[in-house]
């Protein structure tokens, strides 16, 4: 019987020791980095935190009042605390109809007689696409709009119709 040489193959990978050398890394290139990152711990030597840049919140003389109620004031004058309260009705009720919005106005102090609201159903009974609800503040109008037709809430100020009013079409009466 003869034997068969045994053929030995060469390794086609690095061995997992082999450094930087054989790597790629020139082994002076590899000794500076390692000598840069360890500069820092020599003995003696105490590591110092920098400071960061965040800025720290302060107190400002100048920042804006929280809007009020400006009695006798016109529609634009009164328009962020119109905002302000109908904001504050949509955060604790999402689904606010137009009583909803009346009530909090006269509870913030707008004149109930002065109001108008659109109805908060279609003809045939359905939940309405948006309401309309308004405040006659002397010849301009404060008028906020809610509902998917809208986009969410929107508001803003016109000059009172021909017809005295502020709100164009069907409004309902605000007896309550």
């Amino acid at each position: 019987m003869t034997r068969r040489p045994v053929l030995r193959s060469r390794p086609t990978h690095r061995p997992r020791n082999a450094g930087a050398a054989a790597s790629g890394v020139p082994v002076a290139l590899a000794a500076a980095v390692v000598a840069l990152a360890l500069a820092g711990c020599t003995p003696g030597t105490t590591p110092t935190a920098t400071p960061s840049a965040t800025p720290t919140p302060t107190a400002t003389a100048t920042g804006a009042p929280a809007p009020e109620l400006v009695p006798g004031g016109t529609a634009q004058q009164n328009l962020p605390f119109f905002n302000k309260v109908n904001t504050a009705t949509l955060a604790a009720n999402p689904d606010a109809k137009g009583r909803d919005f009346i009530d909090a106005l006269v509870a913030a102090g707008f004149t109930k007689a002065d109001m108008q609201v659109t109805v908060d159903t279609t003809t045939i009974g359905l939940k309405a696409n948006s309401i309309q609800f308004s405040v006659k503040m002397g010849d301009t109008c404060l008028i906020g709009q809610n509902g998917a037709d809208a986009g969410g809430y929107n508001s803003m100020t016109t000059p009172v119709l021909s017809t005295g009013a502020c709100l164009i079409g069907q409004t309902r009466p605000i007896d309550w």
